[in-house]
């Protein structure tokens, strides 16, 4: 069984790092996916300086301010770096626009063999995205060791699915045709995203990244094995690629393969709101920490029924444990809300 032994010389005193080792704490760290967003009234007085979407992502100053408003507005235990997960696929060569409030849109998409033949990968690729790693620069600066900062990228197979859909989909049918009709093909994308992936991450640590955590949000779209075939093996490499700093693999909707993911040399298992605490307990045993997961549409409720909610989840976990949604949090979730959550959890006690 997979265990969560720290590569960490010197033990960290920050709550969460202490929790994503496995180490027993008073009680479970929290943070919110998403929690530098719309949610905060400063984050969208920052926003207005910014019409276009990428480029407030490739202001640095900028993605730090956003980066830091949770910490200091909510008293969450952790910051993530503002940025995008199609940062990648951007900086392979493959340009996406971001469309207010329909989401991400790639005008050329990958078709062919000579698509995925002509994307750069690798260090060529990270290279490009210097702003991404001068915003942790001045994140870590500015936390003060506070709370940790978190790295993040997104998984290789959702990312394929970008580059491959186009968009967001209800099916993801070409994706998901392309491991059925060019398994040899949808590999070779797999690897260069890994390859730029890897390099991303590692200049993530060097910017000062503590933790990373890897968004694999269409994980729930492919049957067990196809998952096993494509998205597992990728993962592995992305993790063991980096020993120096604990790893999250968030994979949304992928209950069927808990146990797989049980295999992964990282620390923490991100789980969404559909997967029971004791279902997942059984499944992975003692060897990870869990993270997640309550309901995002539970911080539209009173806050006396958000503060219910959320005990019952964190005595359901037990321990070892870190306390966030089972998905990002939602734009027009109400402030007083996600308040009510992150205070319900630091008045925990196990």
């Amino acid at each position: 069984m997979a265990t969560n032994q720290s590569p960490v010389t010197n033990p960290p005193t920050q709550l969460f790092l202490r929790a994503a080792l496995g180490e027993t704490t008073e009680r479970p760290p929290v943070w919110l996916m998403r929690q530098a967003g719309r949610i905060l009234p400063q984050y969208r007085a920052l926003r207005l300086r910014f019409p276009d979407f990428k480029a407030f992502v490739k202001t640095p100053e900028a993605a730090a301010e956003a980066t830091l408003q949770p910490v200091d507005e909510l008293g969450v235990d952790a910051a993530i770096v503002f940025s995008d997960i199609l940062v990648v696929p951007e900086a392979m060569g493959l340009n996406y626009e971001m469309i207010e409030a329909k989401g991400p849109r790639f005008p050329k998409t990958i078709e062919s063999q000579h698509d995925v033949e002509a994307l750069r990968s690798g260090a060529e690729a990270a290279e490009s995205l210097e702003y991404v790693y001068e915003a942790l620069r001045v994140s870590k600066r500015a936390l003060a060791d506070r709370v940790p900062l978190i790295g993040f990228a997104g998984a290789p197979w959702t990312i394929l699915a970008y580059m491959v859909e186009g968009s967001g989909s209800k099916t993801f049918s070409k994706a998901r045709r392309l491991l059925y009709t060019e398994p040899v093909l949808a590999h070779t994308l797999l690897q260069k995203i890994t390859d730029t992936t890897i390099a991303y991450l590692r200049q993530q640590v060097v910017a000062g990244a503590d933790l990373l955590q890897l968004f694999d949000s269409w994980a729930g779209e492919l049957p067990a094995a196809h998952y096993r075939a494509f998205a597992v093996p990728y993962l592995r490499q992305i993790c063991e690629a980096m020993p120096e700093v604990p790893k999250t693999v968030f994979a949304k909707g992928a209950w069927f393969a808990l146990e797989d993911l049980v295999g992964l040399p990282c620390q923490v298992i991100g789980l969404d709101w559909n997967i029971d605490p004791a279902f997942a307990k059984q499944k992975i045993g003692g060897g990870k920490v869990l993270q997640g997961n309550l309901d995002p549409c539970a911080l539209y409720a009173d806050t006396q029924t958000i503060e219910k909610e959320t005990v019952a989840m964190l005595r359901a976990f037990g321990g070892n444990h870190i306390a966030n949604l089972g998905h990002g949090v939602y734009p027009d979730t109400p402030l007083d809300g996600v308040r009510a959550f992150v205070g319900a959890v630091k008045n925990f006690q196990y």
